[in-house]
């Protein structure tokens, strides 16, 4: 018995990871130069400055292969594709505005609405398919966390 590969499958899968691993890779590197988190002033229950970078390759890996299991079941219509694509840019923005300009405010309202586009999006993932829906509460639970975070080193260090 032959063992049958769908390279059309591992393609979709590949480069709906690749994708938010990239672009996230390169908000890394513009950000990296002006990261100053370990010099702020923070809020309790503030994870160390090395746990980030690992964090968000986890949740734009799930993020990645959420979206490729609902291209894979011909469920992304454009108010899925949209909402996806447009939380990323969201998600891509905010740590060049807290970093890199240091506009903790507007980085705060920035993530805010990321909250709101990221929770939208795992109610309309969850609707096409529960896996992937349920992949994207880890990224919620974070990007919830991370307003806090955003929150508390705004107060913090006004």
């Amino acid at each position: 018995m032959a063992i049958q590969i769908n390279w059309e499958k591992i393609k979709l899968y590949a480069v709906s990871i690749i994708i938010p691993l990239a672009l996230g890779g390169i908000t890394g590197l513009i950000t990296s130069g002006a990261m100053d988190y370990e010099m702020l002033d923070q809020p309790p229950l503030s994870p160390p400055s090395f746990l980030f970078p690992v964090v968000w390759t986890i949740l734009y890996a799930l993020m990645g292969i959420s979206f490729a299991i609902i291209k894979d079941k011909g469920a992304a219509d454009t108010s899925v594709t949209w909402v996806y694509y447009v939380q990323l840019f969201v998600n891509l923005l905010w740590p060049v505005i807290f970093f890199n300009l240091k506009w903790r405010l507007l980085a705060f309202v920035w993530i805010v609405i990321l909250d709101v586009l990221v929770a939208v999006m795992t109610v309309r993932f969850y609707k096409k398919d529960r896996t992937a829906g349920l992949l994207q509460l880890p990224y919620l639970a974070w990007v919830l966390f991370a307003s806090y975070l955003n929150l508390g080193v705004y107060l913090l260090n006004i």
